[in-house]
């Protein structure tokens, strides 16, 4: 393990494995994966985990449902998750199943650990319980709840709309009352523990509004990790489930690399969990003496955009606008797929996605704009220089162009933005690179200068300076685009500079292998045809231009 280099822990939920893994899985997935892929970039020593939850009611009852075992059903579901995570070429250094051995001595080590201080007690539960969200609530939730939806009496999950369980039994509880105080200085003293801010703010008032201790232990059913100290109770699974980023670092187990890589740098969730990591989980590292995550990211949920009313809708079956990762991928490419998501949707709000959209973006950005540039740009360097990147004359690159004036500071803008998880803002900043690349090509006319010797000091500064803002895009997309920035990299025989571990430098202007061999190679993005066809998703018909 190298621990010369700063560590950077980031992580996805664990997916629950009650059904197969879907667009959403893949949102969070990609997300954390890009921001991995920079900070590899920029000389960290990276630690990117994601995995399963494989414990709980729900899961138990998915299985009996297709009539096998729980860890059957686990074992069955779990290929499809990882398969995914291969699909869209996700880089994450660890797997973490919560049916794992490793999984089982850190949650009982943890709430050992918790119950010695004094913040676990026996008693009793009686209340709600919502065994699709595993979660609890109290009278006045659920009342307050009915009265705002009309459904008196009914006793409807607050979250999720569906009935809800009576559960009484005994139980051990957390007290998560004894941590108000210090949520609240928490959030105080360091607002960006929960981001973006509209998420931070709904932390707070909830919290500010008061807290209850947490039942965190089962005894109607017995899928889930025995309590270390009664062996009558499974550990409530969310309990559970959080815990498994501490047993990813070796909590328990490898105290080196617990010292390293603990506390995480980033835990990115989904809206509808942030007070499961927001609240409950620093209230558990706070009780067994932990420091608590650097940051918690929430993003939004993904909804359908209807082609014909233009409203947004949830995605279901009943409406027949689910729409899979796979298919996304048939009609963009996984690149196409990694840069729409990314950069379209913004990270920490809902987005609202449609097939038109996704053409839209695809032929604008990264078929008319980036692979057109790419394209244009090495034909007119192989045809003008003998198959070859032109030779420059010393100091070239500090000659100011339209090209540089816009590459100045472009990595430190870039950086900013995409560090705080604006992919969008992030690739908007150097799509300028490459539009005025693109409009460069039209004002200087290299055709025309290729036509007269006496200026081939001029054309090959245009063409230079062209192939050099196309190395430092290409450096900055990937870890939005890898295989594309990757095989944009290899066309100028820089493949050496794939996989950089210094970003800045790498995209130091005037860098590009001067005199090396160029690949003109296919398109790297056929522009999409059959619009209409697209929009439906209908891959027989939406076939991409040039293939």
């Amino acid at each position: 393990m190298d621990t010369v280099q700063p560590s950077y822990y980031i992580t996805t939920p664990i997916y629950y494995v009650n059904a197969a893994p879907h667009l959403g899985t893949s949102y969070t997935s990609v997300l954390a994966d890009v921001q991995a892929r920079l900070r590899r970039a920029t000389g960290h020593n990276v630690m990117f985990l994601t995995g399963t939850d494989e414990h709980g009611e729900k899961v138990a009852e998915a299985a009996a449902e297709h009539g096998m075992t729980p860890q059957e059903w686990c074992d069955s579901l779990v290929p499809a998750f990882k398969e995914l995570l291969q699909l869209l070429d996700v880089t994450n250094d660890d797997f973490i199943r919560t049916t794992e051995p490793r999984h089982t001595a850190a949650v009982q080590r943890l709430m050992s650990v918790i119950k010695d201080n004094g913040y676990i007690y026996k008693g009793s539960y009686d209340g709600w319980y919502c065994v699709p969200e595993e979660t609890y609530f109290t009278d006045t939730q659920v009342r307050h709840a009915d009265e705002e939806r009309g459904t008196e009496g009914e006793h409807l999950c607050p979250d999720c709309g569906r009935p809800l369980q009576r559960v009484q039994e005994e139980s051990w509880f957390f007290k998560l009352s004894a941590f108000q105080d210090r949520l609240l200085e928490l959030y105080r003293d360091n607002p960006h523990f929960v981001e973006p801010e509209i998420r931070r703010n709904e932390v707070v008032s909830f919290v500010e509004g008061g807290l209850k201790d947490l039942s965190i232990s089962r005894t109607s059913f017995d899928w889930g990790i025995e309590l270390p100290f009664d062996d009558g109770h499974v550990t409530y699974v969310w309990f559970d489930a959080l815990i498994n980023y501490l047993t990813a670092v070796g909590y328990g187990s490898d105290e080196a690399e617990f010292a390293y890589r603990w506390p995480a740098q980033a835990h990115l969730v989904g809206k509808d969990i942030i007070r499961f990591h927001c609240v409950i989980w620093p209230a558990m590292l706070m009780a067994a003496g932990l420091p608590v995550p650097e940051e918690v990211f929430a993003h939004g949920f993904l909804t359908v955009k209807n082609e014909e009313t233009g409203a947004t809708e949830k995605m279901s079956k009943s409406r027949g606008n689910v729409v899979s990762p796979a298919t996304v991928v048939d009609l963009l490419g996984v690149d196409g797929y990694r840069y729409y998501f990314m950069t379209d949707v913004k990270p920490g709000t809902d987005g609202g996605i449609s097939w038109g959209r996704m053409e839209q973006v695809y032929n604008t950005d990264l078929a008319n704009s980036w692979g057109n540039l790419v394209s244009r740009t090495l034909n007119m360097s192989a045809k003008y220089f003998d198959g070859r990147t032109p030779v420059m004359p010393e100091g070239w690159d500090t000659v100011e162009s339209p090209l540089s004036q816009v590459a100045d500071g472009l990595v430190d803008r870039y950086l900013e933005a995409m560090y705080r998880f604006a992919y969008d803002e992030g690739a908007a900043a150097v799509m300028e690179l490459v539009h005025a690349a693109n409009h460069y090509i039209e004002d200087m006319e290299p055709w025309g200068l290729a036509k007269d010797p006496a200026r081939a000091d001029e054309l090959a500064f245009v063409i230079g300076s062209l192939v050099e803002a196309i190395r430092v895009s290409a450096h900055l997309l990937a870890p939005l685009m890898p295989s594309t920035s990757a095989e944009v990299l290899h066309r100028l025989s820089a493949e050496g500079e794939v996989g950089t571990r210094d970003l800045k430098a790498a995209c130091a202007w005037g860098g590009f292998a001067q005199g090396a061999s160029v690949t003109k190679g296919d398109a790297l993005f056929p522009r999409l045809v059959a619009e209409g066809a697209a929009q439906k998703g209908d891959k027989a018909k939406a076939a991409k231009g040039g293939r």
